[in-house]
């Protein structure tokens, strides 16, 4: 099997010209992306263990209507009509997350060969599609038996995941040529150990300052374990849900909250992965927190391995004013400083709320701050109480202006300068949406989840003809 080359060309090629219609470069990445809990189902099979996902669904309270994804969209089971799906649409490259504890059920020691072979029969499958796969490491399913031993706060989880990523490359880099490390530390670190909504549920301000710490030295030790197992052609990455914010008011105040909240959501990875330090002023928020002794001579380095692109998810921006925030809260040291103000105009069923231009800030604030890096758009997308009418049809027009909107930003971004190679619809499939269990669609496929029928949304014919025709066609 021929892998397919996924590490970017030294330029994103000509810019996009404004007319007929907003086209993209030649070699533009046109993607969607999935999660392994979020959809595979199988969870006891192969020799796969608990995740940190598995007991937080089964913990009463934490997930609407009590679902877990036991189950989810089946996908282990229906990947081949899943991978088809994806060739009809003409998308040219698949986000993936690898499940750890189906690869490493105990997070040590050897791999399951059972539970590596998923993954190679997928990759075949997509490569045989000509659907270049895009592999993430981590996708928040840590196995319970590291959490068990402390977690992500604990700096041996960094090592451990590092051993993960060396059993995955061994299994799949003939043949996967884009790798992530990790999704959206952020949520990982102070969803998971900050306010609890996310698994493990903890809620402690120090524990998710550890674990972000420890988040940012397990990318840097897993990026350098990749680079010496992999192809010199292999693209490495790591994909940040980085926060657009706003002021509520043009007041020094205000200004202040977006600066703690920048610290504290943004440069916390950013610094470290990219510049080899941790923010002055995170450092000053957060002393009655830490005095960041956890940090260890050496740690900044091994962070600030050198990558090849960074992914970007955006949903929504966030309006942020001086005030303080509920307990518990994500945000660490600014907890007592920082409220939040719904912003103005259209939402989505998650009431979030609909502002393409956020995705523009990002992708020209990261052109001026990492003008040599690649971009990518990893996740972008919007959940709609869409259905399946009498027909069967799902339109789901809402989300179809969603995506055009964002896909406009991202076309004036990179008319305007920024590097941005790919762009990602999250997410192939309704899923299981964390802790709001199966309320929420963010798929451009829609899923029967008593029967398992898939049915393509407007969204999908729509994201199909943006592909064919390598863009939007606006008046």
């Amino acid at each position: 099997m021929t892998a397919v080359d996924a590490r970017p060309e030294t330029s994103a090629g000509p810019r996009p010209e404004s007319a007929p219609g907003l086209r993209f470069p030649t070699g533009f990445r046109w993607g969607t992306a999935t999660a392994a809990y979020q959809i595979e189902g199988a969870h006891a099979e192969d020799g796969r263990t608990p995740s940190i996902w598995d007991t937080f669904s089964r913990t009463a309270g934490k997930v609407r209507n009590g679902d877990t994804g036991d189950i989810a969209a089946d996908h282990l089971h229906r990947m081949p009509d899943d991978v088809a799906l994806m060739k009809d649409l003409g998308v040219t490259d698949y986000r993936f997350s690898i499940s750890w504890p189906r690869v490493q059920p105990t997070g040590r020691g050897p791999a399951a060969e059972r539970g590596l072979d998923f993954y190679r029969r997928l990759v075949d499958e997509l490569l045989d599609a000509g659907i270049r796969p895009v592999a993430t490491l981590y996708h928040w399913d840590l196995p319970q038996e590291l959490e068990d031993a402390g977690g992500w706060p604990e700096r041996d989880t960094a090592h451990r995941f590092a051993e993960y990523a060396g059993l995955a490359a061994d299994a799949l880099g003939d043949r996967v040529a884009t790798w992530t490390t990790l999704n959206e530390p952020w949520c990982a670190a102070f969803l998971g150990y900050g306010n609890g909504v996310h698994a493990p549920g903890r809620t402690s301000d120090l524990a998710a300052l550890r674990a972000a710490h420890h988040l940012n030295l397990a990318h840097g030790a897993g990026a350098a374990v990749l680079r010496g197992r992999l192809p010199s052609s292999a693209e490495i990455s790591l994909t940040l849900n980085l926060h657009a914010l706003r002021p509520l008011a043009d007041t020094e105040a205000d200004r202040d909250a977006v600066r703690r909240i920048d610290a504290v959501a943004n440069r916390i990875f950013l610094d470290p992965v990219f510049h080899g330090r941790l923010p002055a002023d995170l450092v000053a928020d957060t002393a009655a927190v830490t005095d960041w002794a956890f940090v260890r001579d050496g740690d900044l380095e091994v962070t600030s391995a050198p990558i090849d692109s960074l992914g970007v998810n955006y949903y929504a921006p966030s309006v942020v004013s001086a005030g303080a925030s509920p307990s518990p809260s994500p945000w660490a040291g600014a907890e007592r400083h920082v409220a939040f103000t719904p912003a103005d105009g259209p939402r989505t069923a998650m009431d979030w709320p609909v502002d393409a231009n956020g995705l523009h800030e990002l992708l020209t604030r990261l052109r001026d701050e990492l003008p040599s890096l690649p971009l990518l758009v990893t996740e972008n997308g919007a959940a709609y109480d869409d259905y399946a009418d009498p027909s069967g049809q799902v339109h789901d027009p809402e989300r179809v202006a969603y995506l055009d909107a964002h896909l406009t930003a991202v076309h004036r971004a990179i008319a305007d300068g920024a590097d941005v190679r790919g762009y990602f619809v999250w997410s192939l499939l309704d899923n299981f949406e964390w802790s709001y269990g199966y309320s929420k669609r963010f798929g451009i496929v829609h899923v029967d989840f008593a029967t398992q029928r898939r049915t393509r949304k407007d969204s999908a014919r729509w994201y199909a003809s943006v592909i064919a025709r390598g863009g939007l066609e606006h008046p």
